[in-house]
């Protein structure tokens, strides 16, 4: 039985950088670059980046080594008993195979200097009226849930209820590491497809709401010209204690140049509505400022990243069929339980890795 083959690139990048990693180790420990405080960490910097890339081609390789033996164990095998348990590791270690070549894969992804950032998550009812403003909501718990899971923090900026257990806009600041590089994959239209509790013939109802996730910006990374900003104050509506209507503490923002407008009620003092309300503009801006970068990089490849189309339907939750299928890369799960309840694991994985595949299919050869 022949042993699985490993994708020809992805053989080929794990021997690039298995022979890096040998280069830079000879390099370490070289009197020259110990002699150069500053060489000496770049290089240490980049020996950890490649350390865990290393090991998973190391630990693929043996397991391939494996399934040879237990193939020719398989094959050879005259004893009945001996022979099944010999099929039973080989296909063993092809599930192990896969996970590692996956594993792999995800370990080559280049570094996002943006991965670690706070990610603001801004969710929005869409069509589907009341209905939508439920779904909204489900799509915060499930975000609150996989921050649990990940050690993430979650910071409320501002919220605008609905009826009873509906919103009809969110936004929040998530933080952890590697918080924006996960959930970047989440912006666009969310569908689900369920019969609402209000619905007495038991038909099935499709709602929407929308997700953008942007990174948290920095002081440095863009400069905001206080002259280019139009703030105005007025009184707070909906619940929120005694100070509500009596007291001009909501604030709204608007970048002229640009036409954003951010608005934030949410607390009592009109000074934290405003901090809270220029953080949110300055994460669109950045937003925007990296959507017109890779709008001209992929101008410039002839291609366009399907994963970064906010304006097209992203996934579909089906209640009846138990199902959560993402359209950017035609994966359907059967879990849709796990998924709302913040284990997206498996979804986010396969998203990074198909946009990793695209970058490599479109980059030059």
């Amino acid at each position: 039985m022949k042993s699985p083959d490993l994708d020809p690139r992805l053989e080929q990048r794990l021997r690039e950088a298995e022979a890096r990693y040998a280069e830079v180790e000879r390099a370490l420990a070289s009197p020259e670059v110990l002699a150069h405080p500053e060489r000496l960490r770049g290089l240490g910097q980049e020996r950890a980046q490649l350390e865990p890339v290393v090991a998973t081609s190391r630990r693929l390789r043996a397991t391939l080594q494996e399934h040879a033996g237990a193939s020719e164990l398989m094959e050879e095998a005259d004893d009945p008993d001996m022979r099944a348990m010999a099929e039973d590791e080989v296909a063993g270690l092809e599930e192990r195979i896969e996970s590692l070549a996956r594993e792999a894969r995800e370990r080559l992804i280049p570094h996002d200097p943006l991965e670690d950032r706070a990610a603001v998550v801004e969710i929005r009812a869409g069509t589907g009226g009341d209905e939508a403003g439920l779904f909204a909501a489900d799509l915060m718990r499930m975000y609150e849930r996989l921050a649990e899971r990940q050690g993430w923090s979650v910071e409320l900026l501002s919220l605008s209820e609905g009826i009873p257990g509906s919103i009809k806009e969110a936004i929040f600041t998530v933080r952890g590491r590697g918080a924006y590089g996960r959930l970047r994959y989440e912006s666009g239209v969310h569908r689900v497809q369920r019969v609402p509790e209000t619905e007495s013939q038991g038909r099935i109802h499709t709602s929407a709401a929308t997700v953008a996730v942007l990174p948290e910006a920095e002081e440095v990374d863009l400069h905001i010209d206080p002259a280019d900003l139009r703030i105005d104050v007025f009184r707070s509506s909906g619940p929120g204690g005694q100070s509500v209507n009596t007291t001009d503490s909501a604030v709204r923002i608007t970048h002229v140049p640009t036409g954003l407008v951010v608005t934030c009620q949410d607390e009592k003092s009109q000074h934290k509505n405003k901090a809270k309300a220029l953080k949110v503009l300055r994460s669109r801006l950045l937003d925007q400022m990296i959507a017109d970068q890779e709008a001209i990089r992929a101008r410039e490849r002839k291609t366009q990243v399907g994963t970064g189309d906010r304006s097209a339907k992203i996934r579909t939750y089906n209640f009846p069929q138990n199902r959560v299928t993402d359209h950017r890369i035609g994966l359907t799960l059967y879990s849709l339980g796990e998924v709302l309840g913040g284990d997206l694991d498996e979804l986010i994985g396969a998203l990074r890795l198909a946009k990793e595949e695209e970058r490599l299919e479109s980059s030059p050869a």
